[in-house]
Parts: C-alpha cells; structure tokens; sequence
C-alpha cells in the first residue's frame, strides 16, 4: 500500500494463438478475474489481455499457470505497465 492506495501490477499479455482458437481463448480468459480487458487484435499477435495481479511474481505465475495451458495458446510476451511517479 502506497500513500492509502493498493498497488497492482498490471501487465499487457500478447498471445498468439493456433488458427481457428481466438474464439475460445478469448472465452477462457475473459471469465478469469485477473484479466480486467481483453481484445482480438490484427498483427503478429491474435489477442491482447490486460491482467492486474497483486505482485510480479503473481502475474508470472498466472502466465505461466492460467495462460500457457490454454488449448491454442502459442506463445505470449508480457510487457509490464510502469505506475506514474509524483515527483
């Protein structure tokens, strides 16, 4: 906790999927309470997940465990969002 406020970690998963699965991933990950928004998206990646866990290790572990065992899933790349700081 930070001047009153909880901290999250909020990452940005890129997902690529096998041809015909988007539909189902989307579904899969759109019922986990983890991912606050998740898009289909044109380009080297099929799907974009916005994912908000308590720590780096907690995200980590949700690729890793909630992600990458979905039937279809690829690969992914995480990028990290870096919190504003008040100067």
């Amino acid at each position: 906790m930070v001047g009153g406020c909880i901290m999250v970690t909020r990452a940005y998963v890129l997902i690529e999927s096998v041809p015909g699965r988007n539909k189902d991933i989307h579904g899969t990950l759109h019922r986990l309470p983890q991912v606050k928004l998740i898009d289909r998206v044109t380009g080297p990646y099929d799907l974009v997940a916005v994912i908000e866990a308590s720590d780096l290790t907690s995200v980590a572990n949700f690729v890793s465990d909630r992600v990458h065992t979905i039937s279809g899933v690829v690969r992914t790349l995480t990028c990290l969002a870096v919190p504003e700081t008040s100067d």
